[in-house]
């Protein structure tokens, strides 16, 4: 247990950003799933988002922790009703992190007002792994970072499960964005239960009706149980979102501006 506690408490930083090093580094050798020129400009147009987040997270974990302890304290939460062993805890604890997450990231998609600003993610029309960066910080704080709190309070989960679910779902988070070109196999073995790239990149994909789908991070599980995975061939995917297609509206000054303006303009 002390080896996973020690686990628990890896700054998750350190992982995205070796993970992006390393990825964005074979992005630029490798033959690529999406061709697109520019890339330097790219990352650093992604880059200052990181940044806003690397700085403001430090007063929001201040919130998180409070919050998350004053619910153990009161001992809030179904598993706290349960007599189950701390390993099966954590587990389960991990799926149901990732199971409100998913619940998040399709009300983000349906909530116009939230849309505004989740669709900065999606704005990306050349993603590579960088686009792991591009997220507005008042959704990333005020919405999924929300999501973490309720699902402590739903079901009684402690700061070493929240910390491992993000250990475990940062690689996620970075590579189901590389532009690689990953085999169809992945999708049809380990893609039953787990999210894989193709199948995440599919949520990126310009048409409504497949970005409306495969909401989920770690386990592509939810998706299918709740109706809403979908697939298609990742060789003819169309990135991002038609409202963005044009160059200055790529920049990071243009996204970060973009929840409060008419984009169609």
């Amino acid at each position: 247990m002390e080896l996973i506690d020690r686990l628990a408490n890896v700054d998750t930083n350190y992982i995205a950003i070796a993970l992006i090093v390393v990825f964005f580094s074979l992005e630029q050798i490798l033959g690529t799933q999406f061709n697109f020129k520019k890339r330097p400009q790219h990352l650093l147009q992604n880059l200052p988002f990181y940044l806003i987040f690397f700085f403001a997270n430090f007063a929001w974990a201040v919130f998180v922790v409070f919050s998350i302890e004053w619910l153990n304290d009161n001992q809030i939460g179904l598993f706290y009703y349960m007599e189950l062993p701390i390993w099966l805890k954590l587990i389960l604890g991990v799926a149901m992190i990732d199971m409100v997450t998913y619940w998040f990231h399709r009300m983000a998609h349906n909530i116009p007002a939230v849309w505004r600003f989740h669709r900065v993610h999606h704005s990306d029309t050349s993603m590579d792994s960088s686009t792991y960066f591009r997220g507005h910080p008042i959704e990333v704080f005020l919405w999924f970072g929300i999501s973490n709190i309720v699902a402590a309070g739903l079901f009684g989960l402690d700061l070493m499960t929240l910390g491992l679910y993000f250990v475990i779902a940062t690689p996620f988070f970075v590579i189901e964005h590389v532009n690689l070109k990953f085999p169809k196999w992945l999708d049809k073995t380990l893609g039953w239960v787990i999210t894989t790239p193709n199948q995440h990149k599919v949520h990126h994909e310009q048409d409504e009706h497949y970005t409306n789908s495969n909401y989920a991070d770690i386990f592509i599980l939810w998706d299918r149980i709740f109706g809403t995975y979908k697939y298609k061939n990742p060789e003819k995917l169309n990135l991002g979102l038609k409202e963005f297609n044009h160059p200055k509206k790529q920049t990071f000054w243009y996204l970060l501006k973009s929840p409060f303006i008419d984009i169609n303009k």
